[in-house]
C-alpha cells in the first residue's frame, strides 16, 4: 500500500514540514517561553510589551509561526500590520529580536539548517511590521491610537 503523500515522490524524497522537523507544538512552546523571557527582561524591546501578558503572547506567537511553519495549528489574531501598527519598529529593533530568537532556538539545540529556515520565516513578516524611518512613522494617521516610540536605551532619537 501507498503512503499518502506528494503524487509522484516517494514518501521519502517529500520535505518534512519544518513544524514536524523541530519536533512540533511542544518545541515551538519551549522555544517561545524562552524567547519571550529574553524580550520581557530586554531594556529596549520589552518595553514594547509592558501591559501585555506574556503567556498569551507566547500562545499567539506558537499559533502563528505553528501555521506558517505548515503544522496544523491556526492562528485567529490580528494581522501582522494591524497588532504592530502604532509601534515604531527599525531594522536594529528586529535585529534584536532576530538574535534572542536564535539565542533561544541553539539553547534548544536544533541542528543549524533547522534554526535558518525558522528564522527566514521569521524574517519574511518583518516587511510587514518595520518602519522606515521615524520621520515616516510620525506621517501615519494613527486616527485615535497611541503611538508607540521606545527609544533604543541610551540614545535621544525619540524624545
Amino acid at each position: 500500500m501507498r503512503r499518502r503523500g506528494l503524487p509522484g515522490l516517494p514518501v521519502s524524497r517529500r520535505r518534512e514540514s519544518l513544524f514536524d522537523a523541530v519536533g512540533g507544538k511542544p518545541t515551538l512552546d519551549r522555544v517561545h517561553k524562552r524567547f519571550y523571557d529574553r524580550v520581557y527582561a530586554h531594556p529596549w524591546l520589552g518595553r514594547f510589551f509592558a501591559g501585555h501578558s506574556q503567556e498569551a503572547i507566547e500562545f499567539r506567537q506558537t499559533q502563528f509561526m505553528g501555521q506558517k511553519m505548515g503544522g496544523p495549528m491556526r492562528y485567529a489574531g490580528h494581522a501582522l500590520e494591524l497588532a504592530h501598527r502604532r509601534m515604531f519598529i527599525p531594522r536594529k529593533l528586529l535585529l534584536v529580536r532576530q538574535a534572542l530568537l536564535r539565542e533561544a532556538l541553539e539553547e534548544e539545540r536544533l541542528v543549524p539548517e533547522l534554526i535558518e529556515r525558522w528564522l527566514r520565516i521569521d524574517r519574511a513578516f518583518w516587511k510587514q511590521v518595520e518602519n522606515d524611518s521615524l520621520e515616516s512613522f510620525r506621517r501615519i494617521d494613527l486616527k485615535y491610537e497611541q503611538p508607540l516610540i521606545v527609544p533604543e536605551p541610551g540614545n535621544r532619537w525619540a524624545d
